[in-house]
């Protein structure tokens, strides 16, 4: 496929003029670095020929409370270089926070940028931040993004220290198959720096600027797989060891030791994972590097995705939980009060006393002990004979009607086969007010295999570390006994548990504490099968999961500990 380049980039920024990482850069929100009044990539060093010779347009004079299209209030301006502006901008119509990028309709990139993010608008990939609209009005360029308020620049995580290696590890893995579904579309980023990756709180990263940020800069380059790796290996070498791996400080990150070239990160940094080590100097091997243990060099982001993928599986860090401290004998319980004895004292409390007499042992008291057994006696015997009483009017009632349907002809206890329950609706669970799919939830009892609801993919597993659990409620119509139930999966592995609960609606106000719980397994396969010893009635039934295997990337769902289910089906 012929790849359309918007842009290439310097990665490692070694234009001379960073400063140290003591004066390191604060990102700001459209991914430019900003320091002293100046951006800080704002001289990079040509590569490929990439800058234009034309001279760049004013910046349009625009102050905050402009609007552009009677609809996005200018609010704040981040960023002004090289003829345009960055702004963070209100969305008046959708009440929400976005970015808009502006320039002067003639400047000389305004048709490059257009073009670029309407390309980017079309991915459609939720791992990249989405940009939302890209006009053309009254002498004016404009771009639209997604504004992400809980997320977290790279450069700011880096700055508390280096990654640990499952962190370092989700960081490549997501990157690089977000970069290798774009490069499939023809779109390369070629700007893939700290500040252009973002952490989002539940622990997904996401890529800001995909050509646009290069387009707006005037970048271009001949080899924007190579270029767009070689980033992706740049961001894995800086997270292992919080150095930028060129001889240029940058993005709030020291450089290497000048004269020296490109090491390996257990060289700068103890402790560094080796494999991760050496996947990044794979990456890295564009720029001159020799690829670790002679392995060949990742010249495009599929081949890196695929070494990744090719890793062991880099588990998470276990909880640390503090032991409790031992139990310790204090001088409370011996009397004393706490305080301590000089050598030689003594107290009331430190008198030898003999043991008391035992209790009861007089006259009087042996023959209390006596009555009191008498009573203890009679009382026993008086409630056996009235509870033996009123079983035997109870089966003498009964007996007939139960005869006929619990018997069989041999006189034998005769066990119902259970039936087919219908679901006549359901609805998705989730007490802390987050949903999974709750469109999704009538696939999993529609009769198609092929459809499923699923769970959001989450960073730490198999147990949800964020979250009690996710569900959903089933209404049987009416309440009905509830005796087995089958529940096909999407993702089979280590591991999936799952209940069943008897709800009390399809909203219920208590949680699940406070639900009779009826069965529950764990299952390692794509199904389970789920029998009740003792048959609970029930109209509507939770199914809850709190724990999920992990599963890779499927049906634009990253990669990451979660689940799916494709069918339900409850017997009564």
């Amino acid at each position: 496929m012929a790849e359309r380049s918007t842009a290439a980039v310097d990665v490692a920024d070694n234009s001379g003029e960073q400063p140290p990482a003591a004066h390191a850069a604060k990102a700001t929100a459209d991914g430019v670095d900003t320091q002293n009044g100046r951006a800080a990539d704002g001289s990079m060093p040509e590569k490929d020929g990439e800058r234009a010779g034309a001279a760049p347009a004013a910046a349009p004079e625009l102050h905050s409370g402009h609007k552009l299209a009677r609809r996005y209030r200018l609010e704040e301006c981040v960023t002004r270089l090289d003829g345009f502006s960055s702004w963070r901008a209100m969305d008046e119509k959708l009440r929400r926070a976005v970015g808009v990028h502006l320039l002067p309709a003639d400047h000389p990139r305004a048709r490059t940028v257009l073009a670029a993010a309407r390309s980017s608008a079309l991915l459609g990939d939720p791992r990249f931040v989405q940009v939302l609209d890209a006009v053309e009005e009254n002498d004016l360029v404009y771009v639209v993004h997604e504004w992400l308020p809980d997320a977290t620049e790279l450069t700011a995580v880096l700055a508390a220290g280096p990654l640990e290696p499952h962190e370092a590890y989700q960081l490549v893995s997501q990157v690089s198959q977000a970069m290798a579904a774009a490069h499939r579309e023809g779109l390369s980023h070629l700007r893939l720096t700290p500040s252009a990756i973002l952490r989002t709180s539940s622990g997904q990263y996401r890529i800001r600027g995909l050509a646009v940020n290069a387009a707006l800069r005037g970048i271009t380059s001949d080899t924007p797989q190579r270029a767009d790796t070689e980033a992706i290996g740049a961001l894995l070498y800086a997270a292992l060891t919080q150095r930028w791996p060129y001889e240029t400080d940058a993005y709030g990150l020291a450089g290497l030791p000048k004269g020296i070239g490109l090491i390996a990160p257990d060289q700068v940094r103890a402790g560094v994972h080796r494999g991760l080590g050496e996947l990044a100097m794979r990456a890295l091997a564009n720029d001159g590097a020799t690829a670790s243990r002679q392995e060949p060099a990742c010249t495009t982001p599929e081949e890196l995705s695929k070494a990744v993928a090719a890793m062991p599986r880099i588990r998470p860090p276990e909880p640390a939980f503090t032991a409790p401290p031992e139990y310790q004998h204090t001088t409370y319980q011996q009397g004393s009060y706490g305080r301590p004895l000089a050598t030689g004292m003594t107290t009331a409390q430190s008198v030898v006393v003999g043991p008391p007499p035992p209790p009861l042992q007089s006259r009087t008291g042996r023959a209390l002990k006596w009555g009191v057994a008498a009573l203890l006696i009679a009382a026993l015997g008086l409630g056996s004979w009235q509870l033996a009483d009123s079983l035997l009017d109870h089966n003498k009632q009964n007996g007939d009607t139960n005869q006929s349907t619990q018997q069989g002809p041999d006189g034998t206890a005769e066990k119902k086969d259970p039936v087919p329950l219908s679901i006549k609706g359901a609805a998705e669970y989730y007490p802390d007010g987050k949903a999974q799919n709750a469109d999704g939830v009538s696939k999993t009892f529609d009769a198609d295999s092929s459809s499923y609801w699923r769970t959001k993919s989450y960073n730490e597993g198999p147990k949800f570390e964020i979250k009690s659990g996710v569900g959903i409620i089933y209404d049987l119509g009416s309440e009905q006994e509830v005796r087995a139930a089958s529940i096909a999966l999407k993702h089979a592995g280590d591991h999936t548990t799952l209940a069943l609960y008897a709800a009390d609606s399809m909203h219920p106000k208590n949680s699940v504490d406070g639900m009779k719980k009826i069965v529950g397994a764990t299952t390692k396969d794509s199904s389970v099968n789920l029998t009740v010893e003792t048959p609970v009635k029930a109209r509507y039934v939770l199914l809850w999961i709190t724990e999920v295997p992990y599963a890779g990337y499927d049906d634009f769902s990253q990669a990451g500990y979660k689940q799916g289910i494709t069918d339900v089906k409850f017997k009564g």
